[in-house]
């Protein structure tokens, strides 16, 4: 066994976020860890990576018992970990952010030449494709991720530890990734896999490892389980069968009329965009990322001027009008990048949960304590946010559990309109179900919600009528019924309805 990882056990205080758990790893093995959301599954890599050390237990690397201090001593025995956030020097070029640290030298000066041989090399050998020479800033997502995993490679790795990595990825950069894991791992290196998303865990893993509470609940062969049986260990239970009741759109409450937004070249980022949502009803986007989602959502929500056309709330016009302006009007927003535009990572999740209430829970100039109290403690409850305490700090809540603060607390605002971007992003399989069923039910009490979605299955589980959009522009409209994920992917890739 290359690695074998023994009753592990880490505490902080009185909460344990992993109690007693085993793990093992063979030699060219794809081993996927699932789990809800604060489960243990990024602790006991950290443990593993040497970025905490466990109040109990053993890791043993090819049998002999090892004490990881630091992730250099990891690193320095074959583990290299690549985080959900990548690591990366924007302006810097790919080959640099790849051996820095360990740069080859020519007379004691950086041997460029060099480092961008040994970088295309290292692309052509393990079939992720980088380029060497561009500056990671201008590079896609996709991009920095293989240079992160090339990074972990030059150094050695034989143990190769991937945290949610398809979590900013687009469906075409997910199945590519995919298809370099299984490479990977055909030429002998070991792979552990994180992820919520099983149904890439049923595609790429040999086993896979289910935590719930910090506790193991299986370990489990690929070949002898399913999605169904994964689900179950995960949450403890059987997951409802949902029922789809039949939209009962009212009076319209988000109009946009010919929107354009020029770009920096002069091509439009938006261009002549016209959308209407009605109340009860949700309306869902689907597009390959960068097709001019985000800057649809900036517009409506006043992060972004137009330069064309105008946008109505509730018969207001909101054309102009700043954030704050807007969301009085009756706008409530879950943002698409939860770490940019969702939260305040030093403050506590109290202090992230007043964002938007500052003026709601004011008494006479004096912020109302034990209201916010109060309500942060209930969403925590409701959400089921794992988390020490209330005063913690938000950065230290896994990137799931985060989600579901922040989308507690938009939520919360009850208001007509609601812009859902990416609302169950890096959630797992349980808390994609809750919120899923607190999106219909804002619908069936006639809430209007824009969803906005690189997940297909989850723009085809909601939306009433899906829109696509390609290149900044709207190029079609199918309904719940006709919709399929053929149709949509055929628009999505610039085609024709009709085709």
């Amino acid at each position: 066994m290359l690695l074998q990882m023994e009753q592990i056990t880490k505490k902080y205080g009185e909460f344990t976020a992993n109690d007693a758990v085993d793990f093992t790893l063979r030699k060219g093995e794809v081993h996927a860890i699932v789990g809800e959301n604060g489960a243990g599954k990024t602790t006991l890599m950290r443990i593993l990576y040497g970025m905490e050390k466990p109040t109990s237990g053993k890791i043993l690397v090819n049998g002999k018992e090892m004490h990881f201090h630091n992730p250099s001593d990891a690193m320095n025995n074959g583990i290299g970990m690549v985080h959900q956030h990548f690591m990366v020097f924007p302006s810097f070029t790919v080959a640099e952010n790849i051996v820095i640290g360990a740069e080859p030298t020519r007379s004691a000066q950086f041997n460029r030449k060099e480092a961008n041989k040994i970088v295309q090399d290292l692309s052509d050998t393990y079939g992720m494709p980088v380029p060497p020479e561009k500056r990671a800033a201008e590079c896609a997502l996709g991009t920095q991720q293989r240079m992160e995993i090339l990074k972990v490679l030059y150094r050695g790795a034989e143990i190769i530890v991937l945290d949610e990595p398809t979590a900013v990825l687009t469906p075409i950069e997910v199945k590519e990734l995919l298809i370099a894991i299984k490479g990977l791992a055909n030429q002998g290196k070991s792979v552990i896999l994180i992820t919520h998303k099983l149904n890439e865990v049923m595609e790429v893993a040999d086993r896979i490892t289910v935590l719930r509470a910090g506790k193991m609940t299986g370990v489990l062969n690929k070949t002898e389980t399913s999605v169904k049986e994964i689900s179950r260990l995960m949450v403890g239970r059987e997951l409802a069968e949902v029922t789809r009741s039949v939209p009962k759109p009212g009076a319209p409450v988000l109009q946009m009329q010919n929107i354009s937004i020029k770009g920096q070249s002069g091509k439009p980022v938006l261009d002549q965009i016209n959308l209407t949502v009605c109340e009860g009803e949700i309306v869902g986007i689907a597009g390959v990322s960068g097709n001019g989602q985000t800057e649809l959502i900036q517009s409506i929500c006043g992060l972004q001027r137009t330069d064309e056309g105008s946008i109505s709330l509730i018969g207001q016009q909101i054309t102009g009008k700043n954030p704050r302006e807007i969301r009085d009007v009756g706008l409530a927003h879950i943002p698409e990048d939860r770490y940019q535009w969702g939260c305040a990572g030093n403050e506590s999740l109290q202090e992230n949960g007043l964002m938007g209430y500052q003026r709601k829970l004011q008494r006479y100039g004096v912020l109302e304590r034990k209201k916010l109290y109060a309500m942060v403690s209930d969403w925590i409850e409701k959400f089921k946010i794992r988390t020490p305490s209330i005063h913690a700090n938000a950065q230290n809540l896994s990137g799931g559990n985060l989600q579901k603060l922040i989308v507690a607390r938009e939520m919360g605002h009850e208001t007509p309109f609601l812009i859902a971007a990416e609302p169950t992003r890096g959630v797992d399989i349980g808390a994609m179900e809750f919120i899923h069923a607190q999106l219909r039910q804002r619908r069936d009490n006639k809430g209007a919600i824009l969803l906005v979605s690189s997940e297909l299955s989850e723009i085809l589980a909601l939306s009433d009528r899906i829109l696509v959009m390609y290149e900044g522009r709207i190029i079609g409209e199918l309904s719940s019924k006709e919709a399929t994920e053929e149709a949509i992917s055929l628009l999505m890739a610039g085609g024709s309805e009709h085709e």
